[in-house]
Formats: C-alpha cells, structure tokens, sequence
C-alpha cells in the first residue's frame, strides 16, 4: 500500500492548522492550507502558507460549491488526496438559553455540516485510489459536556458520531477514519469564541451569568500553569497516527497534558469494547477491518 502523502486540511489560518501544517511539511508531506478570504483578513496567513511551501486553496466550509471547487482545485494541484483533515471549527462561550436558533445553525453549518461537505466532496478521490485517511479535530469536550461552551459541545459531539459512522462504512474502500481529541489549548481559537446572540435571557441567572467570562479571564493563569500544554502536541499527534500502519489507527486520540485526557481516556476505551460488542451481535466485525 502506497504512503499516504497529499494531504488536504481545512481551518488553515490559525490555530491548531497552521502548527499542524507546518509540522506536515517538515515531515515531507504535500499539504494543501484551506482557508476563507484568503485575498482579506486571511491575506496574511495565506502568503506565509505559501512560504513555507504549502497550496492554498479557498474554502468556505458552509458553502457547497465553494467546498467542491475548493476540492477539486486541490485535487488538481496535488495529484489527488490521501488525507482530509477536518479542523475547520467554531466556538462558543456562554449560558446556553442565550444562544439562539440563528447562533446553533451557524456552529453547526461550521462544525457538523461543514465535515459532511467536506468529506462528501472528498471521498471520491480516495475511492479511486481505494486508500485514503479522513481526520477529525475534534475535542475532549465532545465526550465530556462541561459548562458555557453553548453549541459547542452538542456540535462536536455530533461530528464524532459522523466520523465514527464513516469509519465502518467507507472501511470497506480501504479509507479509515479517526479523531482527535485536544483539550484546551492556548490558540487564537480562545480569542474568537462566538457569544451569545440573546444576552438578556442571562440577567435572571444571579452571579451564574458572569461564569463564562470569568472562565474565559482565568485560561491564561491555566495555561502559565501548565506551559507543556503547547498545540505541538496535537501536531505530534497527526503526524503520529499518520506513519501508523493503514488499517492499524485507533479511533480516538487524546491530546491533553491536564486533567481532562485522563478522565476520557477510560471512557474511549469502554466505548470502544461496547462498539466491538455491537458489530459481533449484528454480525458487522467485518467493517471494522479496513481493506488494504
């Protein structure tokens, strides 16, 4: 089996995707940055992208046509595509009533229906070549609900079970599919956190209200206290299950040198020996395996 070399990642302005690009290219791989107004406020990051020797493509993950010409145009740049890294996110912070419909449509569009079109649009490609890896950033926060994220947590808890579902059914055209798990992380992510768009549904909550922005100011004491906690980590981890054997990846990867990644932990390994049991009983094991 081939080495799984072009690699296609969305979110590529910042945060964990400009670390894990950076880390893809020393490692030899041709990578391909997607990003949203890569000609405006993004101008920037796409010009040093292109610097360090990686495609740029424009990709707007909430748009059909912007994601399947963005594809394609990545596709024809590279030669095809091995891996789809899906790290294009959004975040949240704040009581979760004061999130409106509007707010929780446009986390979603961004964080479950944007991986549906992204690897809709992807899979294709890998089904010609019969090999292929999908890859979800997602959080540890998808398997531990914690207070204020809002949609947050709801959303990533759903693009696992996308991602889950996709490793037994593309298994069987020699394509896995994998997560990873990061806890919190000191990125530009923080920073721009989607608030609340209906604040007034918080003035009845007494000093509750005034949680999440409390929250928010203590992360970077958090962080000073815990200066291991660098987004090389969640780089190491891709790069890591990459060079794994095809077929041989597990299906959660934690990230996390705090107290969250071990709590998870355990949780992902009973899920998993529950999932085992599932396919045994419905006589599915056989998804489970990917072709090579």
């Amino acid at each position: 089996m081939s080495k799984l070399q072009n690699v296609l990642i969305t979110g590529a302005a910042g945060g964990f995707g400009r670390v894990i690009i950076e880390a893809l290219l020393k490692e030899g791989y041709t990578v391909t940055g997607a990003l949203r107004d890569a000609e405006g406020r993004n101008r920037q990051a796409a010009e040093t992208l292109q610097q360090q020797g990686a495609h740029v493509v424009e990709i707007d993950v909430t748009d059909d046509e912007s994601v399947v010409a963005g594809v394609h145009q990545a596709a024809e740049w590279m030669g095809g595509i091995d891996v789809l890294i899906n790290n294009a996110g959004i975040g949240t912070v704040g009581i979760q009533e004061s999130f409106t419909a509007d707010d929780w449509k446009k986390v979603f569009d961004v964080n479950v229906f944007g991986v549906q079109r992204m690897t809709r649009a992807v899979l294709p490609y890998m089904k010609q070549k019969q090999q292929g890896l999908l890859l979800l950033i997602s959080s540890l926060s998808a398997r531990l609900a914690v207070p204020f994220p809002g949609p947050y947590c709801p959303s990533k808890w759903a693009a696992e079970a996308l991602a889950e579902s996709y490793r037994t059914e593309v298994s069987n055209l020699g394509i896995e599919s994998c997560i990873i798990e990061p806890g919190a992380f000191p990125t530009h992510f923080v920073g721009s956190l989607l608030q609340a768009g209906d604040k007034e549904r918080t003035l009845d909550y007494g000093p509750i209200k005034d949680l999440p922005a409390e929250f928010l100011a203590s992360l970077d004491e958090v962080f000073k206290a815990n200066p291991e906690q660098s987004p090389d980590l969640v780089s190491a981890a891709v790069i890591n299950l990459l060079k794994m054997q095809h077929g041989k990846r597990p299906v959660r990867t934690e990230v996390d040198t705090m107290i969250m990644g071990s709590l998870v932990s355990p949780l992902n390994k009973q899920l998993e020996e529950a999932n085992q049991k599932l396919y045994e009983a419905f006589q599915m094991t056989h998804l489970t395996k990917v072709k090579s």
